[in-house]
């Protein structure tokens, strides 16, 4: 079922969360150990990340510094799949600009249709690192919209070899993101605002939002949506803070502002466990709002740490 079906059947709040896939070398335990203490509260879809190839420099025995490519999380379309068929929930895999070839977006499109999963959320990506700039691989999408584009077209049987024949249409509901406190490339609000609608127009069915510690903010960006003529569903994205270290790390990697009362709440706390569960308290609040404001879906941000979304979705669903 897509998930824009999913809402519309539901008639209240539904929730969601987001997983890892596993390191290389780990097995699915971990991953299944975070779902079965969040079923019982009804989940309607889970999000699944996907990873591109890494740079890694490595020194040799002799020395010598060795260039490496390596994946450190593969198997998001397997994991997808399993949690799917164990389960029975929708599972929303991501997919890449970065790193992936029109080709290979292709091809991973294929073996999900055949999995039976209906639903993807279309990325960019992060670059590189070390790399300036966003760079796509050689015959690859450079824009979310463009992998939107991608995908639409195979919901019309266009696949990219245009010699094949009795071509069948793989139908995805299709998800996008967007920023309520902008991108971090995006030279300002309007600008990023332009490129949402770029990636709706271009057929995304809703918008699943980065997360943010204000809802005031996200308010104000579904308004600014709509004024642009965005009129999709605006899922709103939270992430309960588990760690001290959050205070920090969050606004650097991904360019939000946490409130001044959140963070002088946190400074209160010398240890992790008191800072998580300050950013707990902090989610629930946050989430009881947006439920009570209508919102068609709240998406929960775990990063495989569950025992505080477990608290946020029992007190709140």
């Amino acid at each position: 079922m897509k998930i824009t079906e999913i809402i519309k059947q539901s008639g209240k709040t539904v929730f969601s969360f987001e997983l890892l896939p596993p390191l290389k070398g780990s097995d699915a335990d971990r991953i299944y150990r975070t779902i079965d203490s969040l079923v019982d509260f009804g989940p309607k879809y889970i999000n699944i990340t996907t990873h591109r190839d890494e740079i890694e420099f490595r020194e040799n025995p002799d020395g010598s510094i060795e260039k490496r490519v390596v994946r450190k999380r593969p198997g998001t379309v397997a994991i997808a799949a399993s949690i799917q068929h164990k389960y029975g929930i929708p599972v929303v895999p991501h997919i890449l600009c970065g790193g992936f070839s029109r080709s290979e977006t292709e091809h991973v499109l294929i073996d999900l249709n055949f999995l039976g999963i209906e639903n993807v959320l279309a990325l960019r990506g992060d670059g590189l690192k070390g790399e300036a700039v966003f760079r796509p691989e050689p015959n690859g999408n450079a824009h979310a919209s463009d992998l939107v584009e991608q995908i639409i077209k195979l919901r019309e049987g266009k696949y990219l070899d245009p010699g094949l024949k009795n071509n069948n249409p793989l139908y995805f509901g299709i998800g996008v993101a967007g920023y309520p406190e902008k991108h971090a490339e995006a030279p300002n609000p309007e600008t990023d605002l332009m490129y949402l609608k770029k990636k709706v127009d271009a057929g995304a069915d809703y918008v699943v939002t980065q997360m943010f510690f204000d809802n005031a903010v996200y308010f104000n960006f579904v308004k600014k949506c709509r004024e642009a003529g965005i009129f999709v569903p605006i899922i709103p994205g939270i992430k309960p803070i588990a760690l001290l270290n959050q205070l920090t790390v969050l606004p650097k990697i991904f360019s939000i502002s946490l409130p001044n009362d959140l963070v002088n709440e946190l400074k209160k706390c010398s240890s992790d466990d008191q800072a998580r569960a300050a950013g707990t308290e902090w989610s629930i609040q946050q989430a009881r709002e947006l439920v009570q404001a209508g919102v068609p879906s709240l998406h929960i941000y775990t990063y495989g740490i569950s025992d505080n979304v477990k608290e946020i979705v029992k007190a709140v669903f």
